[in-house]
């Protein structure tokens, strides 16, 4: 689908891109995305320390939606203190080459 063919549809949220959008947008699940690509697995409180700004409760709550759209894999393990690692599922991986390109358009407009 282009760009042209959004004219076509009543409501871009019904378009992929408006699907796409909805599983990787706003401020946190790029970030959340492009961390765990280059570190996985990660557990929750690396992410957090990481990532910086986020909350705890952001933190929950983006990667329980990224969880639920199969972009990200929880694996908890039955120990105590609870231990629980995030990391990309394979319908994340197909996601990598568009974050590859994002970070490459990045670099040469960041300058600018």
């Amino acid at each position: 689908m282009s760009m042209a063919d959004f004219k076509d549809k009543g409501n871009v949220q019904e378009t992929p891109f408006g699907y796409a959008m909805s599983v990787i947008g706003g401020k946190w699940k790029m970030l959340i995305i492009y961390l765990l690509a280059e570190n996985q697995p990660v557990r929750f409180n690396d992410m957090k320390r990481k990532i910086g700004a986020i909350t705890f409760k952001t933190l929950s709550s983006q990667l329980k939606e990224l969880e639920a759209d199969g972009i990200v894999r929880r694996k908890e393990y039955p120990q105590v203190p609870p231990k629980v690692e995030y990391s990309l599922t394979h319908k994340a991986e197909t996601l990598l080459p568009v974050l590859e390109q994002l970070c490459e358009w990045g670099e040469k407009n960041s300058n600018n």
